[in-house]
């Protein structure tokens, strides 16, 4: 089955090379637990395949990265970005509409991180709701996990770790949780994401980056 689904990835891998390559993460990050038939999400499963056939496709010289997450299976989400951040083309990530949650590292596992205008990203503490956790071992897995969101955002973008975890442990900024929602313009200031642009402007960074690395070769 694994195999079967490898080479269908790399087939379309493949069948749709160009300079650059775009992949979509929308809705939810699905990840070991399925979500509901009519849920829009993204099936972790079928793009970090894609995402190592991309890495071995000669013809495809770039990847834009098109992000509009609601949340989803933390560990997935990781697992993709770490995918991301370890690619030798270069990747440009846009934040369209809304960064929730996972969508953060997937950002600013790209090497340029761009949002939109009007886009805006949500980072509040990992966790399953806005409940209090009650069991000891539960919250210390939370911790851990956070940990890792944490220290992965911090090591590719310019965000400071205290700023981070000021967004995310607010009280004031989200009626019914903690967290915050910010602004293109504030995620670009934070640090948090690299610049405010559009497709025009992720295309021409991947394209400027392509030239230079033909230049350099």
């Amino acid at each position: 089955m694994e195999e079967q689904a490898l080479s269908q990835t790399t087939a379309l891998g493949t069948a749709s090379a160009g300079e650059i390559h775009c992949v979509t993460i929308i809705g939810q990050v699905e990840g070991h637990q399925l979500m509901d038939a009519e849920v829009k999400t993204t099936k972790y499963e079928h793009i970090m395949p894609l995402l190592a056939a991309i890495e071995e496709t000669p013809e495809i010289r770039g990847v834009l990265l098109l992000l509009n997450t609601v949340g989803g299976d933390v560990d997935a989400g990781l697992g993709i970005a770490e995918l991301i951040a370890g690619m030798t083309k270069p990747v440009a990530s846009l934040i369209l509409g809304g960064g929730h949650s996972i969508g953060v590292p997937l950002a600013v596992s790209a090497r340029r991180s761009f949002i939109a205008k009007s886009a805006a990203v949500t980072l509040h503490p990992v966790r399953l709701t806005g409940v209090v956790l009650g069991a000891p071992q539960t919250y210390r897995y939370f911790e851990q996990m956070q940990e890792r969101v944490v220290g992965f955002i911090t090591g590719h973008s310019r965000i400071s770790r205290e700023r981070l975890l000021g967004y995310m442990l607010a009280t004031d900024a989200l009626a019914t949780d903690m967290g915050t929602v910010i602004t293109g313009a504030e995620a670009v200031d934070s640090g948090l994401i690299d610049c405010m642009g559009s497709l025009r402007d992720a295309l021409a960074w991947l394209h400027q980056e392509i030239a230079g690395g033909e230049a350099k070769g």
